[in-house]
């Protein structure tokens, strides 16, 4: 995704030099504008992107910033405040993803044959468990603590992957094939009105 070189610069600097930004946030789930005050603590590069993760004076919480959603980025006079690695790894290393937090909740999922010898080779997450079922399947169980992308990556192997637990995390999946599944008709059901 496209991230601006004027804020990854500021960004950057204000990292390195262990000051506060003033930031434009851009939420792409709900669509709001918010202004935030936060101590930058480290830069991080995950599947392409480009991170920030910070302690959020306005949220009073260690939250990560898609550098791609900041729309400005201000340079503050004020130092930042620091945290210990241990403080930022409670929070942002707990789960399966870039959406962390501290209730942690396991996803098993079972993998079919044509799928298990890739998803076996696969690391997730540190703190994984996986093993092959008789029957050829992997059965795999992840920590996460926010769900978000877990189902993105979990729809990407449809139909070759079962949600086994928790039943909130199955639910959502089956949510959002309802969705897509719906979404595809309507746009099947116009294509059809503009064939006639």
């Amino acid at each position: 995704r496209h991230t601006s070189l004027g804020s990854f610069e500021h960004i950057a600097r204000a990292t390195l030099d262990r000051q506060r930004l003033r930031l434009q946030h851009f939420n792409r789930n709900t669509g709001a504008r918010t202004a935030r005050e936060v101590s930058p603590q480290r830069l991080t590069c995950y599947r392409d992107n480009w991170y920030l993760e910070a302690w959020c004076h306005t949220r009073e919480a260690i939250r990560s910033f898609a550098l791609d959603a900041i729309e400005s980025a201000e340079l503050l006079s004020e130092l930042a405040i620091e945290l210990d690695d241990a403080q930022l790894a409670e929070v942002l290393g707990t789960g399966f993803g870039m959406f962390n937090g501290r209730d942690v909740q396991w996803a098993e999922l079972v993998f079919a044959p044509l799928r298990a010898g890739w998803i076996s080779r696969q690391i997730w997450h540190p703190e994984q468990v996986g093993e092959f079922l008789p029957d050829g399947r992997f059965r795999v169980r992840i920590p996460y603590t926010d769900d978000r992308e877990l189902v993105n990556d979990i729809m990407s192997y449809m139909p070759d992957v079962t949600v086994v637990g928790p039943a909130t995390l199955a639910q959502r999946v089956m949510a959002v094939l309802r969705a897509g599944i719906s979404a595809q008709s309507n746009s099947s059901s116009s294509c059809e009105l503009k064939a006639n």
